[in-house]
């Protein structure tokens, strides 16, 4: 068990943004990334992706059709790799889990197991090792973007996107930049994880 507080993070010292507002400036910051780091840290055990496919084979019970997309985005994963690594960018994802997994994550596992495949960054960290972080209230969904802009990224309680708070207090975002790397330091290599815990599951029923 890691026995890692989490360090505040008070809505008043960030700045609210719609959903459209936080993914343009997600994009637009995360592409301006030079020699720098990315962190990406995942709680929720639930969500719904919009406009994507293969998330719609999964509500539709259609898992075969679910891996077809999946690879069929290989080539593109191995493009933003390669463009990540030209600009020295590193995007560095900490997948929590809860057991049994979700049919949802179960899907995304997938997904992310190919992502790493491809070369980018991911690990899994069990819900369980959080357990005295997370006494008074689970860890927030997180997108911190080259040690200067923190994101908590916002969901409706169905799990649907819903905005970000946006933090550029530098003592606030060093004090999370740190605590991301401890996490992602007693997580577990996603290749790893996949081969002893997702493989052997049947299909994850529609969801």
């Amino acid at each position: 068990m890691l026995d890692l507080l989490a360090p505040e993070l008070p809505d008043e010292l960030g700045e609210r943004l719609t959903r459209e507002d936080y993914k343009q400036d997600f994009r637009e910051r995360r592409a301006a990334i030079r020699d720098g780091e990315a962190w990406k840290l995942e709680r929720l055990q639930h969500f719904e992706e919009t406009n994507d496919d293969s998330r719609e084979a999964l509500r539709q019970g259609d898992w075969p059709a679910v891996l077809r997309l999946f690879e069929a985005e290989r080539d593109a994963l191995l493009r933003r790799a390669r463009n990540d690594a030209a600009r020295g960018a590193v995007f560095h994802r900490i997948r929590v889990v809860e057991a049994p997994l979700t049919p949802y994550v179960q899907w995304e596992l997938h997904w992310l197991r190919l992502t790493a495949e491809c070369g980018h960054s991911v690990r899994v960290l069990p819900a369980s090792a959080l357990a005295a972080a997370e006494a008074d209230t689970p860890l927030p969904e997180l997108n911190l973007l080259e040690g200067r802009t923190l994101y908590r990224v916002l969901y409706t309680d169905a799990g649907r996107p819903d905005g970000a708070v946006r933090f550029t207090d530098p003592s606030t975002v060093r004090n999370w930049s740190e605590y991301l790397r401890e996490l992602y330091g007693a997580a577990e290599d996603i290749q790893e994880y996949f081969d002893r815990a997702v493989a052997v599951l049947p299909p994850p029923p529609p969801a």
